[in-house]
C-alpha cells in the first residue's frame, strides 16, 4: 500500500450506494456458499474453486474489455493487487473448508468477526479513526461468538467437543479484514471488476498449483476429518448436472466480487463493513430450507450480541458522518 494515498472522503449518497452494493453482494454469495456446502461432500475444494474462477475470469474479462478496455488489465499495482487476491484466496479457502463440518448459520455466523478485525485494523493500516465505544462494541461482538459456542468452549462434561474446524471461519474473517482493508487503499486507482478480476486469477493459480502438488505426491486419504476431505479428495467429473452448479459459481462470483470490491472503494472499511451481518439471514434460511438446520439458544443469543455490536457501530458511523462537515 503506498503511505502517501489517502482514500476519498465520502457522502451520505454514497455510503447509501456502498451499502447497497454490500447488501447484494452478500446476498448473492449467499447463493454460493449453498452451493458448496451442497457439493462439499463430493468434490474437493480446488476443483470448485477452479471451475468457479475460470467462468468468472472469463466473465470479468468481457466486461472490463466492454466498459474500460483491456489496457486496464495492465495495471502498475499489480503486485498489491495479487497481494490481495492472495490473502482473499486464504480467506475464502478456509471459510469454505468449514462448510462440510458445520452447519451454514454457524460458519457465517464465525465469519462475522471480519467487521470486527476490519475496525480494529482500521486506525492502524488506514488510519481512519476508531473511538472507544467503538472498541467496546468490538469487545461485544467477540463475546457474542464466544456466547455461540459456549457449549463447545466450556463443555458440561456432557461429551461436548470442541472442533478444530471451529478455527477456519475465525481465520477467514481475519484474512477478510486485511483484504477489505486493501480494497479501501486500492479503490481511488483501481475499479471493482480489475479487483475481481486479479483476485479470480489468484484464486486459480493458487488451487491448480495446489491440485497439482497434491496429484504428484499422492497419500492415504481416507477417514479423514470431512474438511481435510473436501481439500484433499481427487477431482471428479461423474455428474454433469453438479458441474454446471460448479459452473454456476463463477457469475454468482463475478457479480459478488463486484459488488463487495465497489462497496469497499466507495466508503469507509469501517463503516459498510456492518452490513456483512445481513449474511445471517440468508445463512439461516439457506440452512434451514435445504438441510433442516435449526440453530441453537447459544447461536441465537451470541448472533443477536454479534449484530448487535454492528448496528452500534453503524449507528455510530452514521452519526459521525451526519455532524462531519
Amino acid at each position: 500500500m503506498a503511505s502517501g494515498e489517502e482514500p476519498p472522503a465520502t457522502t451520505s449518497a454514497t455510503r447509501l450506494l456502498a451499502a447497497a452494493a454490500l447488501v447484494t453482494g452478500i446476498f448473492v454469495f449467499s447463493l454460493q456458499d449453498l452451493i458448496l456446502k451442497w457439493v462439499s461432500g463430493t468434490y474437493p475444494l480446488t476443483q470448485a474453486v477452479a471451475i468457479r474462477s475460470t467462468t468468472a475470469i472469463v466473465i470479468l474479462l468481457a466486461w472490463i474489455a466492454y466498459k474500460e478496455g483491456l489496457h486496464r488489465i495492465f495495471s502498475r499495482r499489480w503486485r498489491p493487487l495479487a497481494l490481495r487476491g492472495s490473502i482473499l484466496m486464504i480467506a475464502y479457502s478456509t471459510y469454505y473448508l468449514a462448510l462440510p463440518a458445520m452447519k451454514l448459520a454457524e460458519v457465517v455466523t464465525l465469519f462475522f468477526m471480519a467487521p470486527i478485525f476490519i475496525t480494529a485494523l482500521a486506525h492502524p493500516l488506514l488510519g481512519e479513526r476508531v473511538g472507544f465505544t467503538r472498541w467496546l462494541a468490538v469487545l461485544a461482538g467477540f463475546c457474542g461468538v464466544i456466547l455461540c459456542y459456549w457449549p463447545e468452549i466450556f463443555g458440561s462434561g456432557q461429551g461436548v467437543a470442541l472442533d478444530w474446524a471451529l478455527l477456519l471461519p475465525v481465520g477467514a474473517a481475519l484474512a477478510y479484514g486485511f483484504s477489505a482493508l486493501m480494497t479501501r487503499r486500492l479503490g481511488p486507482t483501481v475499479s471493482a471488476s480489475v479487483m475481481g478480476l486479479y483476485q479470480n486469477v489468484m484464486f486459480l493459480v493458487w488451487v491448480l498449483a495446489f491440485a497439482a502438488f497434491l496429484a504428484a505426491f499422492p497419500f492415504d486419504r481416507t477417514a479423514l476429518h470431512p474438511s481435510l476431505a473436501f481439500l484433499l479428495r481427487p477431482w471428479s467429473f461423474a455428474n454433469p448436472w453438479d458441474l454446471a452448479l460448479l459452473a454456476a459459481c463463477g457469475p454468482i462470483s463475478a457479480l459478488g466480487t463486484v459488488l463487495l470490491s465497489q462497496a469497499y472503494r466507495l466508503t469507509e472499511a469501517n463503516f459498510v463493513t456492518t452490513f456483512e451481518y445481513t449474511g445471517l439471514i440468508w445463512a439461516a434460511m439457506w440452512g434451514f430450507l435445504i438441510w433442516g438446520e435449526v440453530p441453537d439458544l447459544y447461536m441465537i443469543a451470541g448472533a443477536a450480541l454479534i449484530v448487535g455490536a454492528g448496528l452500534y457501530m453503524l449507528f455510530a458511523g452514521h452519526k459521525g458522518a451526519a455532524t462531519s462537515p
